[in-house]
């Protein structure tokens, strides 16, 4: 389908896809044309990114704004609450998944009831251009006004107040276009991590031994830095459990670098620790506001 001006054209499923970006724009053309004819609206909450992704959005007719990035909880619970959705579900999206024809049928099954369902999806992993057979289910769809994110600084989750269904049918995960954007995202993502595990900030869920799947992790990653022998054991449950080495060597190479990424987290808190100095605040963004787009504080 060809790329479109003016408003988004709905779609035929009564759904409002929410992205948030920043320099997004190797996205943004694939996961418009994902949507088109399908979702009812498409909103996009940037974080004043320098490349293309505001340009492609508005090409798409993709309803944008700007605001500073604060958090990830912060920035979802404002796009939940000041985005003018009227579609009947809403829908969590990055830009870099895509939803998969059976997914999107099956959705339809679900947006086409009366019952108000908090929807899960499988997420399925890809990486270095290859699907991993790691996989997991999150939830992201749900009826309009029946969510809000968790006010944490990463790993966010959605609080919903409906029973939840699962979904069949996967939303591909586009991890990275190249292994230097992966690594860029990791430092982000671990130097974020660092400074949460160094100021015993709340997680994003409470750690429980008897918990769900998310709180039993929740608990490893808070005391992860006193297990023995850890970085091997965390490779060899993403090689071993999760399945990774059906992909092959793509597979092991992803398994390492999993464990470099909690290796990383913990040698940037032990720094903290040392210096008593938390990392210096990059800018990440630092695109200039878009006066064809509102802006928020």
């Amino acid at each position: 389908m060809e790329s479109q001006s003016g408003a988004w054209k709905a779609g035929v499923a009564p759904v409002a896809v929410v992205m948030i970006s920043l320099n997004e724009g190797h996205n943004m053309d694939a996961v418009c044309q994902n949507l088109c004819g399908w979702a009812e609206q498409v909103f996009l909450v940037d974080s004043f990114s320098k490349d293309e992704t505001v340009d492609i959005a508005l090409r798409y007719g993709v309803h944008v704004v700007q605001r500073p990035f604060r958090s990830y909880g912060d920035q979802w619970n404002f796009a939940l609450s000041n985005l003018p959705i009227s579609a009947s579900w809403t829908m969590k999206l990055d830009p870099d998944e895509r939803l998969s024809d059976e997914l999107k049928k099956n959705l339809m099954s679900i947006f086409d009831q009366a019952a108000a369902y908090a929807i899960s999806v499988k997420i399925r992993l890809w990486f270095m251009g290859r699907p991993l057979p790691v996989n997991m289910g999150l939830v992201r769809a749900w009826p309009t006004g029946f969510c809000s994110f968790s006010d944490v600084d990463v790993n966010e989750h959605a609080i919903v107040r409906a029973s939840i269904l699962h979904v069949p049918g996967f939303l591909e995960h586009h991890d990275s276009p190249d292994l230097e954007h992966w690594l860029e995202k990791q430092n982000r993502y671990s130097t974020a991590e660092a400074v949460v595990a160094y100021r015993k900030a709340r997680l994003a869920f409470t750690p429980r031994l008897l918990g769900t799947a998310f709180e039993r992790r929740m608990l490893i990653k808070k005391y992860f830095r006193y297990i023995p022998f850890r970085f091997f054991l965390f490779f060899l449950y993403n090689w071993i459990l999760k399945g990774s080495w059906k992909s092959g060597r793509v597979g092991y190479m992803w398994a390492r670098l999993r464990s470099d990424h909690m290796r990383f987290i913990e040698y940037k808190c032990r720094e903290i620790e040392l210096t008593g100095t938390l990392p210096i605040k990059r800018s990440y963004g630092s695109g200039k506001p878009d006066p064809r787009v509102p802006q928020y504080d």
